[in-house]
């Protein structure tokens, strides 16, 4: 991986003894975060499942794809005093880069700019496909995060090249956490990219062939009403409810996807 030729929102300059700053219950209840994300907690199960990822105060912490910055508003004010965030974002620098992509990271951006009290120590960079890869030094981070990305990646075709860079980030003995959309046993890669949902053994084999190995599974996301059968793949399911108000309320009652729940260590 290269090192950080950054696109840097800011770094804090901290001075005298930091302060033991927010526990990670304070920092998902604090009043910053957005409503609509706050309602989403309960699909989403943040506190248990960055736990399970093993989530410390003072730990150097990469998120990959972070979006409009859902995992953001709690991550990087824990992290803050004691830590370091780093939202790995998209390639926005590749004249490739659809304009959507390049529209959430605006909006990252000026979500950033406007609370440097929460966000001015986060690090912002970029990683995206082959000869992109621009993200924290090589052997430096101790937990990278990746949460419902890796359909996006084999769409793209180059899933197995963002293992490999997650597996350059981290120090030896770091952890990679991923979530992901949690499709049937057997369901083929064309299939996948076509649904959003992808399996569990595909993604444990693209983590083992880069290096890690599996530490543990959880269930924390799981949801046994996702039937995964849907004529518009998983984005029937809120929160994008790509069939607006046609069955809405059937979809409601479903919830937000099944989801797998992974972590794996570089040796």
């Amino acid at each position: 991986m290269k090192a950080p030729a950054l696109a840097v929102l800011a770094v804090a300059v901290l001075s005298g003894c930091a302060a033991k700053g927010p526990t990670l219950d304070s920092a998902l209840a604090a009043d910053s975060r957005t409503p609509a994300y706050v309602e989403r907690d309960k699909y989403r199960h943040p506190k248990e499942t960055l736990e399970f990822f093993g989530l410390e105060p003072d730990q150097t912490v990469v998120e990959v794809w972070p979006g409009r910055g859902w995992w953001t508003e709690f991550l990087a004010p824990y992290l803050k005093e004691r830590g370091l965030y780093y939202a790995a974002g998209f390639s926005i620098s590749a004249a490739d880069t659809p304009q959507y992509q390049r529209n959430i990271t605006a909006d990252f951006a000026k979500k950033m700019a406007e609370r440097p009290d929460l966000y001015g120590a986060v690090v912002v960079g970029e990683l995206g496909a082959p000869d992109r890869w621009i993200a924290c030094p090589a052997g430096t981070a101790d937990l990278v995060l990746t949460f419902r990305n890796v359909h996006n990646w084999i769409a793209g075709d180059f899933e197995q090249q963002m293992f490999g860079a997650f597996y350059a980030a981290l120090k030896s003995g770091g952890t990679l956490g991923v979530e992901e959309h949690r499709a049937k046993p057997g369901t083929t890669r064309e299939q996948m990219k076509e649904s959003g949902y992808v399996t569990e053994a595909y993604v444990i084999a693209l983590a083992e062939k880069a290096g890690f190995k599996l530490a543990a599974r959880s269930e924390i996301n799981a949801n046994p009403k996702d039937t995964k059968d849907y004529a518009e793949g998983v984005w029937t399911l809120p929160p994008t409810l790509t069939l607006k108000d046609k069955d809405r309320e059937k979809y409601l009652a479903i919830g937000e996807s099944d989801r797998m729940t992974l972590r794996f260590v570089k040796p």
